[in-house]
């Protein structure tokens, strides 16, 4: 046996012993994976960041960007840019799941940050309606298109990569990572809405104040473009570019029904959080008139809560396994949403309780289903395996969630809108029960 060999024989070992017992796993990462870590977390925070932001400060840049005359169509207006922002994920997931899968992890992460800091760089500065008419709208617009593009193959390219980075026996608590640097992006986004809500009047941050987020998040990009070009292609990746490569379309047709179950796992989950973590804010202040600041902290804190239960889940489902967390966290908000979403009024508490339950519940599902992606495909189409049917079900479901919430309410009442999400939460918990187990699976193979 050579000494490579024997190395590798020793590293089969450890990791099958470490799969068996998680706790005799490596407890500490080393220099180059926590800088792997920050870096990864870096710019999937600034996608989060960059929806977040626009969600929650819509409801001040409506007026500015579309016609004052008529302010709940100017929102409504803001809410299908929204939208339309989503309808390019698809195309993003494809490009860069395409660069991912052939150039490197490394090279699909670099531009996509890149991207979406220029988009986050032109809502910062839009001209207003009064000042270029409907062409404010135009400016606002192709600004949501490129960060839908970027955050298209944004975090598929994010999600394989640190799959990939991690060790088996842990790979779902550092999976957890995506979603809490994710939640973390929008706690950033709403403290800095709570903050300008304290020390600017209503009408200073409808004239500047709500620029101030989208201008720093494009700062932040440039820094995370930086500690992203530092990083390393992962080993994974790297074995498979030295094997003869399989046309790409065939390897996505034979894996048609893993594409089908990340659609399925995706859809109820994605709007679920969608309206807790994201839309809150808006719709507690709008349909329920609590006081802006006021909503704003009870999203902030019951985020925090979601960001600390996360690695807990991860750590669950590297133990008991992927099918048991992801089917706790869209059954049991199943049972729940009816309930919680009724409870909702003015005051503090009547937000933040329903909020954290929801979601420290659907942290179950949020927390491991980069690991359950990857997972699911061979190394070749990893990245646009996930990316495609990921990004059509967040463009179909997740991307008209805030639009179908408030046209929905104003329509039909809020029963209606309830019933479309138990509905899509009753499709991703039936996939889930079925989903073939993939705990520790080798993602060299």
């Amino acid at each position: 046996m050579t000494h490579d060999s024997a190395t590798r024989a020793r590293d089969l070992v450890a990791e099958n012993s470490a799969l068996q017992n998680p706790a005799a796993a490596p407890s500490k990462a080393t220099k180059d994976q926590r800088q792997t870590l920050i870096a990864t977390g870096m710019g999937n925070a600034l996608e989060w960041y960059d929806w977040g932001i626009y969600s929650a400060f819509a409801i001040y840049f409506a007026t500015e960007v579309f016609n004052p005359k008529d302010p709940l169509a100017a929102l409504l207006g803001a809410m299908a840019v929204f939208a339309v922002g989503f309808i390019a994920r698809p195309v993003g997931g494809l490009v860069f799941g395409w660069l991912a899968d052939h150039l490197g992890r490394r090279a699909s992460m670099i531009s996509t940050v890149g991207l979406a800091s220029v988009g986050s760089l032109m809502i910062g500065l839009v001209p207003t309606y009064g000042a270029a008419g409907t062409w404010a709208a135009v400016v606002l617009l192709t600004a949501r298109l490129l960060q839908g593009l970027a955050h298209g193959g944004e975090m598929p390219s994010a999600q394989t990569y640190i799959a990939e980075a991690a060790p088996a026996a842990r790979r779902g608590l550092w999976s957890s990572l995506i979603y809490v640097s994710g939640t973390t992006g929008i706690v950033i986004g709403l403290l800095f809405g709570y903050l300008l809500n304290l020390v600017l009047s209503k009408q200073d941050m409808q004239a500047w104040g709500w620029r101030v987020p989208f201008i720093i998040g494009a700062v932040l990009g440039l820094y995370t473009l930086i500690a992203r070009s530092r990083m390393k292609e992962t080993e994974a990746f790297t074995a498979a570019k030295a094997t003869v490569r399989a046309p790409i379309w065939p390897e996505i047709r034979r894996n048609w029904r893993s594409a089908l179950r990340v659609i399925g796992l995706g859809v109820g989950a994605t709007v679920c959080y969608y309206v807790w973590s994201v839309s809150a804010v808006q719709q507690a202040v709008l349909i329920h008139k609590m006081d802006q600041g006021t909503a704003l902290l009870a999203s902030v804190l019951s985020n925090v809560v979601l960001i600390i239960s996360l690695p807990f889940w991860g750590r669950f489902s590297d133990r008991y396994g992927r099918r048991a967390s992801m089917m706790i966290g869209t059954g049991t908000p199943v049972l729940l949403f009816p309930l919680l979403v009724n409870t909702v009024g003015q005051g503090f508490w009547s937000l933040f309780l329903p909020a954290t339950l929801i979601l420290v519940l659907m942290g179950a599902t949020l927390a491991v289903t980069p690991a359950v992606f990857a997972e699911m495909f061979p190394t070749r189409i990893r990245t646009v395996g996930v990316a495609v049917p990921y990004a059509v079900a967040v463009a179909i479901f997740g991307g008209t969630a805030p639009y179908l919430q408030s046209w929905s309410s104003s329509a039909f009442g809020p029963s209606a809108f309830t019933i479309y999400v138990v509905a899509l939460l009753i499709i991703s918990t039936v996939v889930a029960w079925k989903l073939p187990e993939t705990r520790g699976n080798d993602l060299t193979q």
